[in-house]
């Protein structure tokens, strides 16, 4: 037995695989959506298409998610938050980051997925790409001509610039 893509370190049978076989139904939001990483891992875009909110699925590219999912090679999901999305829940926020391999370059997906439960059922809503966070040195900038900051007494241009 092999332990689950997911990266929740259960056996693939005791954890997202009877949910994308359709054996049981995902519990809470973040299950559905470790399940649905899998099935991008295992190219069962089935499961991604039946796990949208149907009010979401006319909009749907089945083929461009075929695409992504067999052109990638799948390398691990980091959860990052999970906001409501419990038993009790209607609605729920889980934001992931996935890993993956495509055309030789690692990159990676960071979102914040919504989802709804209808009629007991959790679906994918929508979610959002979340950017990096934009860095602004506050350090005073060196000149060229200006004493390296290293201690050296040299000038920057001849020492560390």
């Amino acid at each position: 037995m092999s332990l689950c893509l997911c990266g929740s370190n259960k056996l693939a049978a005791d954890c997202c695989s009877p949910v994308i076989n359709g054996e049981r139904k995902a519990v809470t939001a973040e299950n559905l959506m470790r399940a649905r990483y899998c099935a991008f891992a295992l190219g069962r875009v089935d499961f991604l298409s039946s796990s949208l909110h149907p009010d979401h699925r006319d909009d749907h590219d089945v083929e461009a998610t075929r695409r992504w999912a067999e052109n990638s090679e799948w390398l691990g999901l980091q959860i990052v938050e999970s906001e409501r999305g419990g038993e009790p829940d209607t609605e729920g926020v889980v934001e992931f980051i996935a890993r993956f391999k495509e055309k030789g370059v690692i990159r990676y997906h960071h979102e914040r997925s919504n989802f709804s439960k209808v009629d007991g059922e959790w679906y994918f809503v929508d979610g959002e790409l979340v950017l990096p966070e934009t860095k602004i040195n506050e350090s005073p900038k060196i000149g060229r001509n200006d004493p390296c900051p290293c201690g050296s007494g040299k000038k920057f241009k001849k020492c560390c610039g």
